[in-house]
């Protein structure tokens, strides 16, 4: 029997007060005002695995397994309209790719959720599709184009939480930082909501960070 495909969500970096973006994103501050980025990213960016090493070195155990996890088995991506890009409303021009240079490191099908549809485009190995369909269906055309591996839902908070909210969601991993923002893009307000759900492990890191790891009940 083929294994089951899940729905994943990992390395999701969370400020102590549950926001994973603060308020007016844009091109200047892709995470908005008040979060530095380096802060949140930081455990994952001094392992040996962060993707975008470009010296030998970094560190191992359980930061590094995490961050390597992030890649396991997946053979799609989710992601909210907010991750791909800072602007807002319709498209005045195709010209904005993401992010992510000339080689995105998702390396799969990607299907971004949005009101404001656009031909899909490939660079190097992935290619962005523009969806507006709610999360179930969404989610459906991401496990076909997946084949057979799982899908990863990357965010923003708003988006795993729809996804959530849709009990669609089966693992979670979450980063939470030791910084407070007070507004902003907010998963939740203490990760005890999630419990009448799934299971959870806290595990705190060496690097600073509190690593969540939820699993449905």
């Amino acid at each position: 029997m083929p294994a089951q495909q899940l729905l994943r969500a990992c390395n999701i970096n969370l400020t102590r007060d549950g926001y994973g973006a603060g308020e007016n994103q844009r091109l200047e501050a892709p995470f908005g005002d008040g979060i530095d980025p380096r802060v949140l990213f930081s455990w994952a960016g001094a392992t040996a695995s962060w993707p975008n090493r470009t010296e030998p070195g970094g560190s191992r155990g359980l930061d590094d397994y995490l961050t390597r996890d992030w890649g396991r088995n997946i053979g799609s991506e989710i992601m909210g309209a907010n991750k791909f890009s800072p602007h807002r409303g319709p498209w005045q021009n195709h010209d904005w790719q993401g992010w992510w240079d000339d080689e995105p490191p998702f390396r799969t099908p990607v299907f971004v959720m949005t009101h404001h549809l656009r031909p899909s485009f490939t660079l190097s190995d992935t290619t962005f599709h523009f969806i507006d369909a709610d999360p179930a269906t969404v989610l459906a055309r991401a496990f076909e184009a997946a084949d057979g591996k799982d899908v990863r839902l990357g965010g923003g908070p708003s988006t795993i939480r729809e996804f959530l909210d849709a009990d669609l969601l089966d693992t979670l991993h979450v980063a939470v930082s030791p910084v407070d923002l007070g507004a902003g893009s907010r998963l939740w307000e203490s990760p005890d909501e999630l419990l009448d759900r799934f299971h959870m492990d806290v595990v705190p890191s060496p690097s600073g960070v509190t690593h969540h790891l939820f699993w449905r009940r």
